[in-house]
C-alpha cells in the first residue's frame, strides 16, 4: 500500500475532524494533557521511521509546550484554514521550491510540480515524518544544498 493510499484509509480521519469541527477537538485536549499526549503520541508512533529513533523528551517537549499554552486548537486550525485549498485550482507559484520526501511521507514530485516549480528534489532513505528530529542532519544538509544554489 502506497503513502497515499494508507493515509486515505488509515490517516485521513485526523485531517478531517480538524478540518471540519477544530474547535470541539480542542476543547477535549486542553482539557487533559492525558487527551493531549495520546493524540500526539499516536502520530509519534506511527510516523517514526525507525523505532526509538525520536526520544521521550523529544516528544514530551511540544506536547507539554502546546498543553501548557493551551494551543491545540491554534496549531491545529492550520487543517480547517486549508481545507478549501484540498479540492481547489491553485494558482502556480512560480518561486523556486525545494521539495524532500522522506520515508513514509506521501509527498509525490508530480503533484507538487503541477502546482509548483520545484527546482530540487531529494528523497531520503531514513528520516520519516519527523525528519527533523530523527535525521537533522538530513534536514540540514538538504536545506543547505537547497538554499545554497539560489
Amino acid at each position: 500500500m502506497s503513502g497515499l493510499d494508507r493515509w486515505q484509509s488509515e490517516r485521513s480521519g485526523y485531517a478531517a475532524i480538524q478540518g471540519t469541527r477544530p474547535q470541539t477537538l480542542a476543547y477535549a485536549l486542553v482539557d487533559s494533557p492525558v487527551g493531549q499526549l495520546a493524540w500526539n503520541l499516536e502520530w509519534y508512533d506511527d510516523y517514526g521511521h525507525r523505532p526509538g529513533a525520536i526520544g521521550n523528551d523529544q516528544i514530551l517537549d511540544p506536547v507539554t509546550l502546546t498543553w501548557l499554552t493551551g494551543t491545540a486548537g491554534s496549531s491545529g486550525r492550520i487543517y480547517r484554514e486549508a481545507q478549501d485549498s484540498w479540492t481547489a485550482e491553485v494558482e502556480y507559484c512560480p518561486v523556486p521550491t525545494g521539495l524532500a520526501v522522506f520515508p513514509g511521507d506521501s509527498t509525490v514530485r508530480k503533484l507538487a510540480e503541477r502546482e509548483l516549480n520545484v527546482v530540487h528534489h531529494h528523497e531520503f532513505d531514513r528520516g520519516g515524518h519527523f525528519a527533523a528530529l530523527e535525521a537533522p542532519d538530513l534536514v540540514i544538509g538538504d536545506l543547505q544544498d537547497f538554499f545554497g544554489k539560489l
